[in-house]
């Protein structure tokens, strides 16, 4: 049986993508397909190359985002989004789609025609990064000459490549929209940030019927996206959210 993983972006609350991970192992299953956005293309990518839950939360520890020697210079942005390509390179010595044990699929934008593009195959680090490039935080990534950015701008939950290949999607979101009252919108800025939230929900849960089994911890609304400080907590709802919905799922992923 072929299962699908589709996981969202979501910046630091990504880390719940892996208590997933480690929940659904427990339980033997073992997606074989992998789709994600942003931060879900982080996880995504080293789940898809074969590196093991728990490195994966060491890496997400131990990764620092904002360091000196990350910052931009004369760069549309506060970091250059190419600085972190090592960090990257030590799980994917190769640097392509084919060395990877399962399919991947990752999204980005592109900044200048404001189109949306999935990544499969070819280079694999710079599309990763790419997805993971928050607008106005990280510098764009330039690839075979055009320039891309985070890919839940414009495709958050990315299910589309898996519906062709997988009998089972279980799918991961781990952006829900916050629960806010006319008072807390108080200044421009922060209604243009709740627009853009309300679009980027609203796109990703309308896909929500195209999986069989969606996990979405509504208490990741707690953690900010760029909150590295409570990684632990977010890995441990993601884990624990899933052995929930498991246990009233049981015989979805019996053959």
């Amino acid at each position: 049986m072929n299962i699908g993983l589709v996981l969202s972006g979501g910046g630091a609350r990504g880390a719940a993508h892996i208590g997933v991970i480690k929940a659904l192992e427990e339980e033997g299953i073992h997606p074989t397909h992998i789709s994600g956005a942003s931060a879900g293309a982080i996880v995504g990518s080293l789940y898809a190359a074969g590196v093991s839950w728990s490195e994966i939360l060491r890496f997400f520890k131990t990764i620092t985002i904002f360091s000196a020697y990350r910052y931009a210079r004369n760069k549309p942005g506060f970091l250059n989004s190419v600085n972190f390509y090592d960090d990257l390179k030590a799980f994917f010595p190769e640097d392509n789609f084919d060395t990877l044990k399962k399919p991947l699929f990752v999204t980005a934008a592109n900044i200048v025609d404001g189109t949306s593009k999935i990544f499969s195959k070819g280079e694999l680090i710079k599309p990763i990064i790419a997805s993971a490039s928050f607008p106005g935080v990280f510098t764009p990534t330039e690839i075979n000459g055009e320039y891309y950015v985070d890919g839940g701008t414009l495709n958050n939950f990315p299910v589309e490549p898996l519906k062709v290949t997988c009998d089972k999607i279980i799918g991961v979101y781990v952006n829900p929209l916050k629960e806010v009252t006319i008072k807390d919108l108080r200044h421009s800025y922060s209604i243009v940030e709740r627009a853009y939230k309300i679009k980027v929900a609203a796109e990703s849960m309308c896909k929500f019927p195209d999986c069989d089994m969606v996990i979405n911890p509504k208490d990741l609304v707690k953690y900010g996206t760029f909150n590295m400080n409570n990684i632990d907590a977010i890995f441990n709802l993601g884990y624990t959210s899933t052995k929930t919905i498991l246990a009233e799922n049981k015989a979805l992923f019996k053959k």
